[in-house]
């Protein structure tokens, strides 16, 4: 009896280990956010209660996983808290938002709910049951039914339920192609995805959401390519938390220029005064800072002096004057490098382009090939009022800077630069907006 009991026993605790070990792993122990980290929200964005991820929804943001996956099975609980309440799992992720936008390129499987649908043109362009669709430079392939208006795969049945009911995802993400499954059922898929190797984020979006039993089971690689995978940006921190102003260096004056609104950083016009620059707390060494930046007036017809290919500016005609050409000019602005005005990556409209160093250009002390490496080598500022995207480096006494993917200043020397100093965004007294201000220490 004894034998046979052990054995029943042994049976028992073999078959206990057998449905447990089913190889999914937990992505959130229940009691805090180990394994995630916020990359634009606020600190109280995301946080746990009662078992639960909780998502404020303000600002609008994202959480990301601290590894990037491949090819896995993910399922999870959902539920938001009132009608028409939005949110989203982004599939294969990058580590920093897109451009001018909040939200990082990948592919996204919706979570929304279905008082959504009262808006216009649901099932025309969306639906609340369970769409997959890339966003901000991600591709997919929508496999039918899909919606009329874009690249979304629509859910073939509706399965959603309202708030505040739980409903449950489970998402199977293997070589490029995505299935939903809603409430125990496959609904939507998705194919030939990239990137398809990246992070796994929840979305912030403007109403608290719910998240809860977040599982994960690795499958075995197919083998994505580097431009099969998301960019990583590991090492960032974002400058602006999407609230207020902690961070950086503010007085009653600034703060009638500069307002945080979210992910927009926005100085409006004309305010008189000085100093209205606003800068960092902290000083920074060597960094790479990511600052995506547009303008948001009007552009102006303006006749400004036109520069020489290697920075040479006025060029002087025949009749000794300097000659110009029109052009039209939003705005006036830049970055300060190192606490310094003269280490300024400049943002206007003229013959060179955005992203020049003007204080080393013209400075006509410094050999030809210092002011020369200052000039940018091409034009890649995107049309006014459109987003674009500095990448500037700073190591020691160098300075690179990529304007929307392309080096327009490489590895320029900045003579007599400080070693050590704050950042600022500069006021020219012009309205410009700056989002996505991210910073990595060397």
């Amino acid at each position: 009896m004894k034998s046979l009991a052990a054995l029943l026993a042994l049976a028992f605790s073999t078959s206990i280990l057998t449905a447990a070990d089913d190889g999914f792993i937990d992505l959130f122990n229940g009691k805090d956010l180990t394994g995630w980290r916020p990359i634009n929200v606020a600190a109280d964005t995301f946080s746990v209660r009662d078992g639960m991820i909780v998502t404020t929804g303000k600002p609008t943001g994202f959480m990301a996983t601290e590894r990037q996956y491949e090819n896995f099975i993910i399922e999870l609980d959902w539920r938001h808290l009132k009608e028409g309440g939005n949110s989203g799992l982004f599939i294969w992720g990058e580590g920093l938002p897109a451009p001018g936008v909040p939200y990082a390129k990948g592919i996204e499987v919706q979570i929304l709910d279905l008082g959504y649908e009262k808006n216009k043109g649901a099932w025309e362009w969306f639906t609340s049951h369970g769409d997959i669709f890339p966003i901000w430079g991600a591709t997919m392939t929508p496999v039918a039914p899909t919606a009329k208006n874009g690249v979304r795969s629509f859910p073939s049945e509706k399965r959603v339920k309202p708030s505040p009911e739980w409903n449950h995802y489970r998402v199977t993400c293997n070589n490029g192609t995505i299935e939903l499954e809603v409430n125990g059922k496959l609904v939507t898929t998705g194919r030939d995805c990239n990137p398809r190797k990246g992070f796994i984020c929840l979305e912030s979006e403007g109403s608290e959401a719910h998240f809860k039993n977040i599982r994960l089971k690795e499958l075995p690689s197919t083998g994505a390519t580097a431009a099969q995978t998301a960019e990583t940006y590991a090492g960032f921190q974002q400058l602006f938390n999407g609230t207020d102003f902690t961070g950086w260096k503010v007085t009653d004056a600034i703060k009638e220029v500069w307002k945080v609104n979210g992910l927009n950083v926005t100085a409006k016009a004309e305010v008189k005064g000085s100093n209205l620059d606003l800068w960092t707390e902290k000083s920074y060494k060597d960094f790479t800072l990511v600052a995506d930046w547009k303008f948001i007036s009007p552009p102006k017809k303006k006749m400004v002096n036109k520069i020489a290919p290697n920075g040479e500016e006025p060029i002087l005609g025949a009749d000794g004057k300097p000659e110009q050409v029109e052009v039209e000019e939003p705005a006036d602005s830049g970055i300060y490098l190192r606490g310094s005005s003269k280490a300024q990556v400049n943002i206007w409209v003229r013959p060179i382009g955005s992203g020049d160093i003007r204080g080393y250009r013209v400075d006509k002390s410094q050999p030809m090939d210092i002011r020369t490496a200052c000039t940018p080598k091409l034009v890649a500022d995107a049309k006014p009022g459109q987003w674009n995207r500095f990448v500037i480096t700073m190591k020691g006494d160098r300075c690179t800077v990529l304007l929307n993917g392309q080096t327009i200043i490489d590895n320029a020397q900045l003579p007599g630069v400080a070693a050590e100093g704050p950042l600022a965004l500069q006021y020219h007294h012009d309205a410009i907006q700056f989002a996505n201000v991210f910073i990595k220490e060397e």
